[in-house]
């Protein structure tokens, strides 16, 4: 069994890495710091488990779970946690396995048996039991390669037909999500200026009207306009009005 250890504290990974010495069968194939480091890894590595700490920066466990989840054949995971009794409670509703620091190597050794491999079903739940937040960054498979793009290089998303276009500031990829989750989830960051378009507030730097009478946002590091439905018009200009 390959495990991949995933916590950003040292000692924490030092001592899961030490206890996992001692289980039979078990191979620490590499270790990180963050969830985006994890995923990463995840694909030279190819590990059968993660053990994953839930409270981490840059990505923290739970959005490093939700992308876990999105791939073909995911990895199982075991969540390590420092929640309190009743958050836990919350994970064995959802037959997740998890372990509540300080880890101990009998309790480890039985949650490595009972690993399940996530689906988005079972994370979206566990989220909605702990706090749903919006991602920090978009997770997607390009050709054989896991690409990671941190939502605040985000320009636009487009839909077209059953995929979306991330356009972002090193390029662009394809999502398999539907426009009005990605819309409810960074609403904060995010407007809708047409049916098939969210445009990222920090990067409109103008709204203007074509000489055919269309009305186009213009994005900083983005050569193409992205065209306003004409009944948001209003609503675009008063939400552009009030980010400034």
């Amino acid at each position: 069994m390959k495990v991949l250890v995933v916590d950003d504290e040292l000692p924490a990974r030092v001592r899961l890495k030490t206890l996992l010495a001692e289980i039979p069968d078990c191979e620490v194939v590499g270790e990180a710091g963050n969830g985006r480091e994890a995923l990463q890894l995840w694909e030279s590595k190819q590990p059968d488990v993660l053990l994953l700490d839930i409270r981490m920066p840059v990505m923290d466990g739970l959005e490093t779970a939700r992308h876990l989840a999105g791939l073909e054949n995911p990895p199982a995971v075991v969540f390590t946690t420092a929640y309190d009794e009743f958050a836990v409670e919350a994970f064995k509703t959802r037959a997740i396995a998890y372990l509540l620091k300080p880890v101990r190597q009998a309790q480890l050794a039985a949650a490595l048996d009972n690993a399940g491999r996530l689906n988005r079903v079972q994370i979206s739940q566990l989220s909605d039991q702990v706090v749903q937040t919006a991602r920090h960054h978009i997770c997607a498979r390009l050709r054989d390669k896991l690409q990671v793009v941190p939502v605040d290089t985000i320009q636009c998303f487009i839909a077209d037909q059953k995929y979306v276009t991330v356009c972002h500031s090193q390029g662009e990829l394809l999502i398999d999500e539907a426009l009005k989750d990605l819309e409810t989830e960074f609403s904060e960051r995010f407007i809708r200026v047409h049916r098939n378009a969210l445009v990222a507030l920090t990067f409109v730097r103008s709204l203007e009207k074509s000489e055919d009478g269309r009305f186009l946002i213009h994005l900083q590091n983005h050569a193409e306009p992205v065209e306003v439905s004409r009944r948001m018009v209003a609503e675009v200009r008063a939400r552009l009005r009030n980010a400034r």
